[in-house]
């Protein structure tokens, strides 16, 4: 009796589909003319299919939506260095790094492309919605710790927000300096609500 073949991995061939649909989603939006994307540019880039990849994601939304919650999970652990000024020093600058990087665009224009309509709520929307949990635990923590931390609104509008904003408008992505400038500006915000609050009885 011969040897016995080795045991093929479950979902091999289909992690192989969707590395390779994932790639060419990337691919053609760090292209120019990025808001002609469909899933037949798609299906030509990846050599896979279309009627694989409709039966698989349904839609071109669904698909970008796969594409940017699965790049967006390898996004590094909310920091915990034991104070505030760390965690949002490390949190900023590794969020500037990637939206500086290959990928910051691509995340930008999907946004733009893949509005979810539907009922329920969508991969990516949830990741978001999970991370957005972690970053208000990261804010417990240094309240627990007697700290005085911002709000996640003001994270997002102080912090969050020009770093997409500088590379969408600017084509300049943030430095590490002015992230940390950034921090500076926020923390500086909830500094001066502590002093105009009245002090307690």
């Amino acid at each position: 009796m011969g040897a016995a073949e080795p045991a093929r991995r479950p979902g091999g061939r289909s992690a192989r589909v969707r590395a390779a649909v994932h790639q060419a989603v990337i691919d053609l939006l760090g292209e120019e003319g990025w808001g002609d994307l469909n899933v037949a540019l798609v299906a030509e880039r990846s050599g896979v299919h279309q009627t694989t990849i409709y039966r698989r994601w349904g839609n071109l939304t669904a698909l970008i939506d796969d594409v940017v919650t699965e790049r967006l999970s390898r996004s590094s652990p909310v920091p915990d260095t034991g104070t505030l000024r760390g965690d949002l020093e490390a949190y900023t600058v590794q969020m500037a790094e990637d939206v500086a990087g290959p990928m910051g665009a691509v995340f930008l224009r999907a946004a733009m492309i893949s509005t979810h309509t539907g009922g329920e709520a969508s991969q990516r929307e949830i990741y978001l919605l999970e991370r957005g949990v972690q970053i208000q635990a990261m804010l417990d923590r240094a309240r627990d710790r007697g700290e005085n931390p911002p709000t996640l609104l003001e994270l997002m509008e102080i912090v969050q927000a020009p770093l997409y904003f500088h590379l969408s408008f600017f084509n300049r992505p943030v430095g590490v300096e002015h992230a940390r400038a950034l921090v500076d500006r926020l923390l500086a915000l909830t500094e001066n609500r502590r002093r105009q609050m009245p002090p307690t009885p």
